[in-house]
This record gives C-alpha cells, structure tokens and sequence, in this order.
C-alpha cells in the first residue's frame, strides 16, 4: 500500500462534515468501514514479512532454550565446584598464616644477629 493511499484516506477521515443545523441533519446509518484495497505485491510482501517473523520467532526461541540450558549447566558445575573452592580457600588462609608465623620467625631470628653483632 502506498502512502498516498494512507494520506486521502486520512484526509476524508479528518475533514468535518458540512456545517448543517443540528436539527435538520439526518442520522447516518452506521457505514462499515471500507475494505483495505491491497494489490496482489502488497498482498505478497505481507505474506513475506509474515514469514520472516514466525522464522525469526523461531530461532529466538531455540537461541533461548539453548541459553537457558547452558546457564542451566553452568549452574550445576557451579554447585559441583563450590565444595573444591571453599576447600582451596581454607587452604589458601592457612597458608597465609602459615607465611606470617615464619616471617614472624625469621624476623625474630634476624633481629638476634642484629644483637650479636653489636
């Protein structure tokens, strides 16, 4: 359908109807609105954008359910590894302390010499 088209139907809409006395206008039958006039390319163009749309649907809607199940997997190898990691975080503390008791040592073993050598 062309704009055109679109525009003088517009127009006719918008343009009031003759200024008659209120009381000498007829009431109007109720008109039906009138029919879409599409040619047989506006038909086929609909017809494909149509198409196009259910497919694009369809593959947003694959491209979800495959998301969904990877982040579905991701969560359980999470779950999975959540035990190992709080193990190696204990690990790694006890390590930490494990470091400042020996600097803590050696700093205490150092200052001894200092006191030796004087």
């Amino acid at each position: 359908m062309t704009q055109s088209f679109w525009e003088s139907e517009v127009e006719e809409q918008a343009q009031p109807p003759a200024a008659e006395p209120v009381a000498e206008r007829a009431p109007e039958p109720i008109a039906e609105p009138p029919a879409l006039a599409l040619s047989v390319d506006d038909f086929s163009a609909l017809e494909e954008r149509i198409l196009r749309t259910v497919n694009l649907v369809k593959r947003e809607r694959l491209a979800r359910a495959a998301a969904e199940e990877r982040a579905a997997l991701a969560e359980a190898q999470s779950l999975e590894q959540a035990p190992l990691v709080e193990q190696q975080q204990q690990e790694l503390n006890a390590l930490r302390a494990e470091r400042d008791h020996v600097r803590q040592r050696v700093e205490r073993l150092l200052s001894q010499l200092d006191a030796l050598e004087l």
